[in-house]
């Protein structure tokens, strides 16, 4: 739906973990809605590392992160897109106001996608500021506030890999698990997976 240009200097907290960029932007857009009053309970959710979830159920959008370092900055390009009035071929965030308004007696309006658009791009202004002035320990609360994946199990490497537990994201945004009687690690993409929290690897030690 749309795509954002954002400059990011390279020696700045936000350019030294410049992952975290499409976190801020899943969590601004979930951020939209989720601060309206009114929509405070629509079950929008971040699902690491990049897509905007409805609960743990499915998928209403994602974002795709491009960045080229210049000089000593970094000029990013954020393609974000979220299904708004679309229906199919899945669910939208009307779909979901519009269950809410029937389970909770509620009459609160379906949302535009300019009135989206705008109040993402407004979010991440904001998240953006409080990563560059007081890092990601002032973003994560809210972050976890909103995952999918608190106490979430998974298979490392695949379905037969060893069972972990999902933690958090470290301070450079990548995912962090738990095996049972081990310490905990931080986890990558395997890069091959159309689900990226089925196929994780752990990095090897330098």
């Amino acid at each position: 739906m749309m795509t954002l240009l954002v400059s990011i200097p390279l020696s700045s907290p936000l350019g030294q973990r410049i992952a975290f960029v499409q976190h801020l932007m899943s969590l601004a857009v979930v951020e939209a809605v989720r601060t309206l009053p009114g929509y405070e309970d629509i079950e929008l959710k971040v699902k690491w590392p990049n897509d905007i979830y409805y609960s743990n159920l499915m998928k209403l959008g994602g974002v795709l992160v491009n960045s080229t370092l210049m000089g000593k900055t970094f000029h990013i390009l954020i393609g974000c897109g979220f299904n708004v009035t679309n229906s199919n071929p899945t669910i939208c965030i009307n779909d979901l106001i519009q269950e809410h308004n029937k389970r909770f007696r509620t009459n609160i309006d379906p949302l535009r996608a300019d009135t989206l658009i705008a109040r993402s791009v407004t979010a991440l202004e904001r998240l953006i500021r409080i990563f560059e002035e007081e890092g990601p320990g002032a973003i994560l609360p809210v972050y976890y506030k909103y995952w999918v994946h608190s106490g979430q199990q998974i298979r490392l490497g695949g379905e037969d890999g060893p069972l972990a537990w999902i933690v958090g994201i470290d301070d450079s945004g990548f995912l962090q698990i738990l095996q049972e009687g081990k310490d905990i690690v931080t986890v990558h993409p395997d890069g091959n997976s159309f689900d990226m929290i089925r196929n994780l690897i752990i990095p090897k030690s330098s």
